[in-house]
């Protein structure tokens, strides 16, 4: 299918999707904070920014968007244009998410990722579970979570909903 808007146009608009703040992290933050949890945010000294902090926990919460992480889900779909570039654009960026998981995990935090997924599409749940998985993770001793649309996943350990 061709692009309905110009190059130009498409590039613009690409550009301007800022990696904070998005929708999905920003219900995450305000739920989180309603139900008393405070944290930091983007701390730059941690590899990777994660989105939230909590140092008390020792945990870092992860809100990734589904398609500039790759993630296996029906949000995620490659694009028909360009395969090349978006190919080696997506795969370093799931690179990446690995290596800092690494390094966050090798240095002694715990890591939770929530998954776009999770607040968007036909595998959506209710912002409530949603809160209800992170703060069992935040409560809890796993050291890597992970909440998508349909499951969460707790090291390799998964669970539907």
């Amino acid at each position: 299918m061709a692009d309905i808007v110009t190059p130009e146009v498409r590039s613009r608009m690409m550009a301007g999707i800022g990696p904070k703040d998005s929708k999905p992290e920003m219900i995450i933050r305000r739920g989180l904070h309603a139900l008393g949890w405070r944290y930091r945010l983007h701390a730059k000294n941690l590899p990777g920014r994660p989105d939230l902090v909590f140092p008390r926990r020792q945990a870092v919460i992860f809100v990734h968007g589904c398609f500039w992480h790759g993630h296996d889900c029906p949000l995620f779909r490659w694009p028909a244009t360009r395969d090349e570039f978006w190919r080696a654009k997506i795969s370093g960026n799931v690179a990446r998410d690995r290596r800092v998981r690494d390094q966050l995990l090798t240095s002694g935090w715990r890591v939770l990722d929530v998954w776009e997924c999770t607040m968007r599409g036909r595998g959506r749940r209710p912002p409530e579970d949603v809160l209800t998985e992170c703060v069992r993770f935040l409560e809890g001793e796993c050291r890597h979570a992970s909440v998508g649309g349909d499951r969460t996943v707790i090291g390799e350990e998964k669970a539907a909903r």
